[in-house]
């Protein structure tokens, strides 16, 4: 099987720096497709600057500057003449803190389809509802989807931002932290989730939660420093590490 059809993504030797300081530093990392990797290590290791990075999100910032690739459907989407809007068409990103929109339940997860020009009423209302379902939202909304949704609990909106974000069928999903602001019910029904988004998409999430990641991951990178230290099958990381520093990382001597 060729390279780009096993991998959805390829970061290849990427360097972030902000200003004078070098945040990411030679990051080489395959996302296989249809599984979920997780992103771990201690606090400023530069993994939501990673996740950034692969949503273009530092665009506008002129403090920023990256170099390397990162190949997507063929295309190295850190080059300026790759359309943003495009790249984040393809890869939905959904936030450590829940952040619906100031609409109704519907009008969240149709806002995407919308603004890519879907105007068939049915047809966004059958996305909207598929959204919801793979979101395992529909049952606790389906009769109040006029509701606003910043009504619902955290636990509910997280998983509406999903919808939302799945709705316009995107290839990879990044979550950067998504249940650390949510009880225990809701982080377990938000990990039901991504366990059955799996099947159609390629998730990257950043946790700091290790249970968490050797719970729902296939793959684990572990960042130190703004170096990728160790990256391989989950439960081969959490039982046999390889590199002394995932070990101590694992067994709580820092972090």
């Amino acid at each position: 099987m060729a390279m780009e059809e096993q991998h959805c993504l390829q970061i290849e030797k990427l360097h972030v720096y902000a200003g004078a300081k070098h945040i990411l530093k030679g990051i080489s990392l395959n996302l296989p497709r249809h599984q979920i990797i997780a992103l771990i290590g201690p606090s400023g290791c530069g993994k939501t600057m990673l996740l950034r990075s692969i949503n273009r999100m530092h665009d506008l910032d002129p403090n920023i500057r990256l170099q390397g690739s990162i190949l997507f459907k063929g295309r190295n989407i850190l080059d300026p003449r790759v359309d943003p809007v495009w790249i984040r068409r393809h890869i939905g990103m959904v936030f450590q803190k829940p952040n619906p929109f100031a609409k109704s339940i519907f009008e969240n997860v149709a806002y995407g389809l919308k603004i890519n020009g879907l105007k068939d009423k049915a047809r966004i209302r059958a996305i909207v509802e598929e959204s919801l379902r793979r979101s395992y939202l529909w049952e606790e909304v389906k009769d109040e989807l006029d509701k606003s949704a910043l009504e619902l609990s955290g636990g509910q909106q997280q998983r509406l931002c999903l919808a939302r974000a799945i709705a316009v069928s995107p290839e990879v999903i990044l979550l950067d932290e998504p249940c650390s602001a949510l009880d225990p019910i809701s982080t377990a029904k938000v990990e039901e989730t991504l366990l059955s988004l799996r099947q159609m998409f390629t998730i990257l999430i950043v946790t700091h939660n290790l249970q968490q990641a050797r719970r729902i991951s296939d793959y684990t990178a572990f960042l130190y420093l703004g170096e990728l230290v160790e990256y391989g099958p989950t439960a081969q990381m959490f039982e046999q590490p390889q590199q002394e520093l995932t070990y101590n990382y694992l067994h709580g001597r820092f972090g």
